[in-house]
């Protein structure tokens, strides 16, 4: 019976603010949400998803590691093209344990010139290996320049 409310939920967890999820067969595991952001104005003229931008710090990130199996992604970003009928995109990508490449499917978007738009994206990312898995914001045009700023990255790791 001590054997079995060892392996409680209260039992397990350690950290303030973490929540319990299934680590694998019979195994639960605390796991802790994380958040990053990235403030300043950066661009790039890429036409394929890159991590890193320019200007600015001229940075790559936002990004947050976590050992899960699912998890919630919830991005947002400010961006700008530079040139009319052009778009920009914003994704994430995860590496590590998982290899999952940003994509459009599960992108935020806009193709107004001289406009600015401020918007977000979340949604459940599954069926990842279990292990170390960094989620990274990552971004394209389809030409021109794309601005991108005040950018951030919430996961929460199931």
């Amino acid at each position: 019976m001590r054997d079995n409310l060892l392996m409680t939920a209260p039992a397990v967890a350690t950290t303030a603010g973490m929540i319990i999820g299934i680590a694998g067969a019979n195994s639960i595991a605390q796991r802790v949400p994380d958040a990053q952001q990235q403030l300043t104005g950066e661009t790039t003229t890429s036409t394929t998803y890159t991590g890193t931008l320019s200007g600015g710090a001229g940075s790559a990130g936002p990004s947050v590691t976590q050992s899960c199996t699912r998890a919630l992604i919830s991005f947002s970003c400010r961006q700008s093209t530079s040139v009319a009928t052009t778009n920009v995109w914003t994704s994430v990508a995860v590496s590590g344990a998982s290899t999952i490449a940003a994509s459009d499917n599960y992108a935020t978007s806009m193709d107004i010139l001289n406009a600015q738009v401020f918007h977000g994206l979340s949604y459940i990312e599954k069926g990842m290996t279990q292990g170390s898995n960094t989620f990274q914001m990552q971004y394209r045009v389809s030409g021109g320049t794309g601005t991108f700023a005040t950018r951030r990255l919430n996961v929460l790791p199931f």
